[in-house]
């Protein structure tokens, strides 16, 4: 039995290093969840399929948004789970502005090297499942908000740089309906310090807390 104990080593130390883990997940809860296991970062999956649970069990009621859509794969799956809702799309679709990026070098959060012009609004949509649903907000956000009345109770801020982060935060919470979630992602991720200093700028500002998750880039959810 000494192979299987090597396989099992050389498996540990290979899912160790990639910082992998196999854990259980909601062993006892009844009713049947729709979390689509081929994506590559389950908690934050798993998570946004709770906190929808939740919004629509309570009939909360509000619009979705995501600011910072890239190629639309974590958008596609607001969509599904709040088929009923409007979900509002914000991006450039030509990846970051100059403006932000002069800010993240300023301030020394990031190089605002990473290119994600690679998309186009004709993509993303092609993958909503209700399409319907979407309304595109293409430029700079929050101008892109501009003349908007409507309540929120989910938001998506993937935007990576601190002024659309925190732009974001100062635009959506105080729309957000009460027992809403923003989702910020990014926050433990060291490579876009800027992500983290918009969250706890704007909490300290406004006396919020907000709770890390443990996933692949490190969301932090605020709850209204």
């Amino acid at each position: 039995m000494k192979w299987l104990q090597a396989i099992n080593l050389v498996t540990g130390k290979f899912i160790n290093r990639h910082h992998t883990y196999f854990t259980h997940s909601l062993n006892y809860l009844a009713r049947k969840r729709n979390v689509n296991r081929n994506y590559l970062d389950y908690i934050r999956l798993s998570t946004l399929e709770l906190a929808a649970a939740e919004i629509n069990r309570k009939n909360i009621s509000g619009e979705v948004a995501e600011v910072g859509v890239y190629k639309g794969k974590f958008a596609r799956f607001i969509n599904q789970y709040f088929p009923d809702r409007t979900l509002y799309l914000f991006d450039t679709f030509e990846g970051f502005d100059k403006k932000d990026i002069s800010t993240e070098l300023n301030k020394g959060f990031s190089s605002g090297e990473q290119d994600f012009s690679e998309t186009s609004v004709e993509k993303v949509l092609s993958i909503m499942p209700y399409r319907d649903r979407c309304i595109v907000k293409k430029g700079y956000f929050p101008k892109t908000a501009e003349g908007l009345d409507e309540q929120f109770v989910f938001v998506s801020l993937d935007t990576d740089l601190f002024d659309p982060i925190y732009n974001g935060l100062v635009y959506f919470y105080p729309r957000l309906s009460k027992g809403g979630y923003i989702f910020i992602h990014d926050f433990n991720n060291d490579l876009y310090k800027g992500a983290r200093s918009a969250v706890e700028k704007f909490c300290s500002e406004n006396a919020l807390n907000y709770l890390p998750l443990p996933d692949s880039c490190g969301t932090a959810v605020i709850v209204k």
